[in-house]
């Protein structure tokens, strides 16, 4: 690992994101809250940090696959560390952990929050919080490359790193104009939501807190009772509509744009079960909800079976109902959701429903071996044989997110936290969800967990978001004894001015 390049890469990020931090000071004028000078001041905290690790650390031209992980796994840490900052100077009465895991929540389109009542903080702060999910929607990294060429060098490298699922589509042949694109839709998308809301009568502010947490599949709401605050059918289907497009690859969304075929979604194997999956478990949901008379009505029963669905499936986490109080078969089925997240390429968290088609045609494909010893078969996608690594990769996957899973449950309920609180508060955060079951349900929150508890939450929101491997090559002692001497700044500078008086220029 190019220690140097990797830390100079990090220092360009703070002071990127530095800039954001300014965002929120024109609704603390309009709001009159009296936060502009706490954003000013992390914005200058941020941006001093940033200077003085690129006053340190030099550039390096040749970073490598392993340099991407740490790049990724130090700048999520340092991004939330920062993004902390606005909440700690707030005033509000919350300790260091509470305010980073609310950041690291924001980031990694978690959802997860530790405030007991989210209408008491100040507006421009709730916006600060949005701001997070939605930089943390498309990815931090993958912004930089877009608009950063000086973030070109190893560009490749951290976008693999970062981008959800196991395979990336590389849609231009430069990774810049990949991401540029990546960026352009889902800002496409963004302002196309803050308009639809506005025209069901949210202010502008309301607007785009909900439209930065929906393309995220975060969650943060500026409101207590979350989407549910505004009472409105006409809102919830724009937010629906929007849940779905963000649970989709984007990759889909540029393809179909950019053809005009709509049935470019139809052509893709993973998106024709991702459609499948809504549609029965909305259907499950109404009908077992309307047995047992949860729901009088059936079109609004229909509304919220999918909402509750789609905000599951695609880890937004938004609320409209506590289904915390449903039928037993029904929080089974949400939970089970959970697990399987949106597609890859999507802005949602959880294992990805790619991998699950996958590994249920290598199950498949084992069965039939067992039966016919000498057939030899092949798994396909979309037509095309799968390679044999990818399918490793994804084993590989789901036995270290079973080993995270248990570890982190053992951990937490080791803490004196109940068993279904503990159990379905990791899975919530491991994949990226919000709101788990009981004690940190849909109408509570995390902030009465241990300390411990909330700091193996925080690990369960980087690893789930970075898609575990990420993080896991980092917690490995070989990846650490490869690491090679950082090139200081002025060291640099020493030998450019060496070199400067060897040809008689100084």
């Amino acid at each position: 690992m190019r220690i140097g390049g990797v830390f100079n890469i990090i220092g360009k990020l703070l002071i990127l994101l530095s800039l954001f931090l300014l965002t929120p000071i024109p609704f603390s004028y309009y709001f009159a809250d009296g936060m502009s000078h706490v954003f000013v001041l992390c914005s200058g905290l941020g941006a001093l940090s940033g200077g003085i690790i690129l006053a340190i650390f030099a550039p390096e031209a040749d970073l490598g696959y392993r340099d991407g992980f740490a790049v990724v796994v130090l700048s999520w840490l340092g991004l939330a560390f920062l993004g902390a900052l606005p909440y700690y100077f707030s005033g509000v009465d919350y300790s260091w952990v509470d305010c980073y895991f609310e950041s690291m929540s924001g980031f990694t389109t978690t959802g997860s929050t530790i405030f007991t009542d989210i209408e008491a903080l100040p507006e421009s702060v709730l916006f600060w919080r949005a701001v997070t999910h939605w930089l943390g929607g498309m990815g931090i990294i993958v912004l930089s490359l877009a608009i950063l060429p000086l973030l070109g060098v190893g560009g490749m490298q951290l976008f693999q790193a970062e981008m959800p699922g196991p395979t990336k589509d590389r849609l231009a042949p430069r990774i810049q104009d990949t991401a540029r694109i990546l960026w352009g839709v889902y800002l496409l998308f963004t302002l196309l939501e803050i308009f639809l809301l506005m025209l069901g009568g949210l202010d502008f502010y309301d607007a785009t807190c909900h439209a930065f947490a929906t393309l995220a599949t975060g969650g943060f709401s500026p409101h207590n009772a979350s989407a549910g605050h505004f009472q409105s059918a006409y809102v919830e289907y724009v937010i629906l509509a929007f849940m779905f497009l963000a649970g989709i690859n984007f990759s889909l969304h540029h393809r179909a744009l950019w053809t005009g075929k709509i049935f470019t979604y139809w052509e893709n194997e993973e998106f024709r079960l991702y459609l499948t999956l809504i549609g029965a478990a909305t259907l499950i949901i109404l009908g077992v909800n309307m047995f047992h008379h949860v729901f009088t009505d059936l079109f609004s029963g229909f509304r919220t079976s999918l909402f509750q669905v789609l905000t599951i499936i695609t880890t937004t986490g938004f609320g409209t109902a506590d289904f915390d109080q449903w039928p037993a078969v029904c929080k089974l089925l949400l939970v089970s959701l959970m697990f399987v997240g949106g597609c890859a390429g999507s802005t949602g968290g959880g294992i990805k429903v790619v991998r699950i088609l996958l590994f249920f045609k290598y199950a498949r494909l084992q069965l039939r071996n067992l039966i016919h010893p000498r057939a030899v078969g092949a798994i396909k996608m979309g037509g095309e044989k799968v390679p044999r690594e990818v399918m490793i990769s994804i084993l590989g996957f789901f036995a270290i997110y079973i080993a995270v899973f248990f570890v982190a449950g053992i951990i937490v309920t080791m803490t004196g936290v109940d068993i279904l609180t503990g159990t379905t508060s990791v899975i919530a955060t491991l994949n990226n969800i919000g709101p788990g079951l009981h004690l940190v349900g849909p109408t509570q929150h995390f902030g009465h967990l241990p300390a411990t508890a909330k700091v193996v939450l925080i690990f369960c929101m980087l690893a789930g978001r970075l898609e575990l491997y990420t993080v896991a090559v980092l917690l490995t002692p070989d990846y650490w004894a490869m690491a090679r001497k950082p090139v200081w700044r002025w060291e640099l500078n020493r030998q450019r001015l060496e070199r400067a008086e060897a040809k008689g220029e100084v």
